[in-house]
């Protein structure tokens, strides 16, 4: 017996053929490209819940994305009767649920027999899957022919994919070829990064930014070029709504980070490179505004020709002045302006060029004080209050706004206001809340923030009516999206130091928006930790900050770890009413529940969450993960994120106080 190729047909790697067998946790992997067989980025797998899925994956971390394809076999009234093989055989392709029951992904029909063809199943380095034929015999010119090709539409069906390129490298368009097989195209003014991989990233052929240019050399320098039907559903930092298309082109040209706007309907999205997931096509209802170079010959420098010549035309103009002025005057006081005047320009012009610098680069509008007591109505609706300041509904000509008025009176209000503008203005996350502006007019110091029209996940947990668990899911994955966003991925490494359900906004979906950056201080790349004072709220501050160690990261993930509770329960932390009872705080009520095997009581009467016992289970112990006291325990936030969304596996916590001496019975 050849032992090579049973173990290669009992472990297959990117293709199954009649007679082979997948169990549950079994994956086949695509190739790299057509000619290279290293293992790709595109996985089809059989999960545990029973549903077959395609999905992409990171390499090399291999850390999986949302599935673009799902086989709905994981029956969720009876988990029993879910899938539990991928067979393959003369009747077709197929998952096998434990009932026995067969559901097809081939038409029966589409199979003849295994006696005339040869067949295959093959996830493909595009990350299609698709299942073929090929006659053994009586063909002329024999080939393989696709009977089944899963998804549908592959470019369409990765909208939803939040992280990662897509089918296409970064920058690029997909678009469905008629076999049902995508094509990848970089958009006109890029070109491949690797020539020789058609799929790969694109490349702007001239650098695109903002370079110290203002608003009227972006016009200037740049153009919109419209494509229709075409999107890139991910990279948006700006939302405008109402909006119409020529505002929506406009806005983009205007905005030196802006490199594609995207129109549909009455909305529009602003977005930045690199762009993720492109796709052209008739089922795509958008149009792309894509930004070009008006004049290919540019430099790449910002202190290109084009703008030199700019400022030189005006500095001409205030030379000639001057030099009038000189004609009339005496040899020694000519010496003298002219020396000023070489002397002077100079560092005019330097200052004046980083003024601008600043205006353009934080893309932030800065609002007169009369303008948002206009727009307040005099401050009039109170919205709520955050630390340093009083939060107020205004409403512009564009949009509502919530208006964060700062507290004068408060001496860390001053600082809190250079922190939050400088820091915030330069953050894009679809799970934060946006500044859109500021007023720094005499002794005001105004924030102004898009507005959320769902108020504070406070609001929405601990009214009489309880959210349903799978919104309470997704919103604890965004809060921990987000909090990774400001640990790891943003330009400047940001500890909030206040999360709180108060400082968790919702938006018209319901999406978690993190705010209120004012008690955040910040760490630079290549540090660790901070020095600073006590911050944060009670029932939430984390123990780290009533020692002498520094203040890290992990400040915020205790305070998740103490949200999170509050998103499984629908309950505050500290419970007054409950202040003499076992259950009065809810940190070490639930580890005792955990404890005992009870979480089932954390959550009475929610058989939504119930009947999810299996994640339940994993939410609580990540909570206790986050909760441990000695920081140095406790996981990142990125590390947290994957446990929650069940990437990465969750072991059994310790205690979250190693040293109490008292522990009460979960009842």
């Amino acid at each position: 017996m050849d032992i090579a190729a049973h173990i290669s047909f009992s472990n297959p790697t990117d293709t199954l053929v009649p007679t082979q067998i997948m169990e549950v946790k079994g994956t086949l992997s695509s190739r790299q490209k057509e000619t290279n067989y290293t293992r790709g980025r595109f996985q089809f797998r059989l999960l545990p819940d029973g549903n077959a899925v395609l999905n992409p994956i990171n390499l090399p971390t291999n850390r999986t994305y949302e599935a673009h394809y799902i086989s709905n076999t994981y029956d969720s009234n009876n988990t029993t009767n879910s899938g539990f093989r991928v067979m393959f055989d003369d009747s077709g392709f197929y998952v096998l649920k434990r009932s026995y029951e067969r559901v097809y992904i081939t038409n029966p029909n589409d199979m003849l027999s295994t006696d005339s063809y040869y067949y295959r199943a093959t996830i493909n380095f595009d990350g299609t899957f698709t299942i073929s034929r090929y006659p053994k015999s009586g063909a002329s010119n024999p080939s393989w022919t696709v009977i089944k090709t899963l998804p549908e539409d592959i470019c369409m069906n990765l909208e939803s994919i939040t992280a990662g390129s897509g089918v296409c490298g970064f920058n690029s368009i997909c678009t469905l070829e008629a076999d049902q097989r995508p094509k990848c195209t970089c958009p006109e003014g890029y070109s491949l990064l690797d020539s020789t991989d058609e799929y790969g990233s694109c490349r702007p052929n001239l650098e695109l930014g903002c370079g110290g240019s203002g608003q009227s050399l972006q016009e200037d320098m740049y153009f919109m070029k419209e494509m229709a039907n075409t999107d890139w559903p991910q990279s948006d930092f700006e939302l405008y709504k109402p909006y119409n298309s020529e505002d929506c082109k406009n806005s983009c040209l205007r905005d030196c980070l802006c490199a594609v706007s995207i129109f549909r309907d009455d909305s529009c999205w602003k977005k930045k490179l690199p762009l993720s997931n492109g796709r052209r096509g008739g089922k795509v209802e958008a149009s792309a505004f894509i930004k070009l170079r008006k004049n290919d010959a540019l430099s790449d420098s910002p202190s290109n020709s084009f703008i030199k010549e700019k400022e030189n035309e005006k500095d001409q103009d205030s030379l000639v002045t001057v030099i009038s002025v000189l004609l009339g005057g005496s040899v020694f006081l000519n010496l003298m302006v002219i020396s000023a005047v070489c002397i002077g320009f100079p560092l005019y012009y330097k200052k004046r060029s980083s003024t601008n610098n600043t205006v353009a680069e934080s893309n932030l509008r800065s609002f007169s004080f009369r303008e948002l007591v206009q727009a307040t109505d005099n401050f009039r609706e109170e919205l709520g209050r955050g630390s340093c300041g009083i939060v107020f509904k205004g409403k512009t000509d564009l949009a509502t706004i919530a208006v964060k008025k700062l507290d004068k009176l408060l001496k860390d209000s001053d600082k809190e206001f250079k922190t939050e503008v400088n820091v915030i203005g330069q953050t894009h996350h679809k799970n934060l809340v946006r500044l859109i502006g500021y007023c720094d007019e005499l002794e005001h110091r105004i924030l102004v923030y898009e507005f959320m029209s769902n108020g504070t996940l406070a609001n929405f947990l601990f009214e009489d009516f309880k959210p349903s668990w799978n919104q309470r899911v997704q919103i604890a994955f965004g809060i921990s999206r987000g909090l990774v966003y400001l640990h790891e991925e943003c330009f400047t490494q940001i500890i909030h130091c206040d999360i709180k359900t108060q400082n968790i906004l919702l938006d018209e979906h319901y999406n978690a928006r993190i705010s209120d950056f004012g008690l955040s201080k910040l760490l630079m790349i290549n540090q660790s930790r901070t020095e600073t004072g006590i911050r944060g709220t009670k029932g939430y501050v984390a123990p780290d900050w009533f020692r002498s160690a520094p203040i890290t990261t992990k400040v915020d993930v205790y305070s998740f770890g103490v949200l999170l509770l509050e998103i499984i329960c629908c309950r505050r932390n500290v419970d007054d009413k409950l202040e003499m009872d076992e259950k009065g705080i809810l940190t070490d009520w639930a580890y005792d529940c955990y404890r005992d095997g009870r979480i089932d009581i954390l959550v009475t009467n929610d058989d939504e969450a119930i009947n999810d016992i299996d994640k339940l289970e994993r939410f609580v112990m990540v909570a206790i993960w986050c909760l441990q006291e000695d920081p140095s325990l406790r996981p990142t936030m990125k590390k947290v994120m994957l446990m929650l969304e069940g990437i990465a596996p969750v072991t059994i916590p310790p205690s979250p106080c190693p040293y109490a001496s008292v522990t009460v019975s979960c009842g």
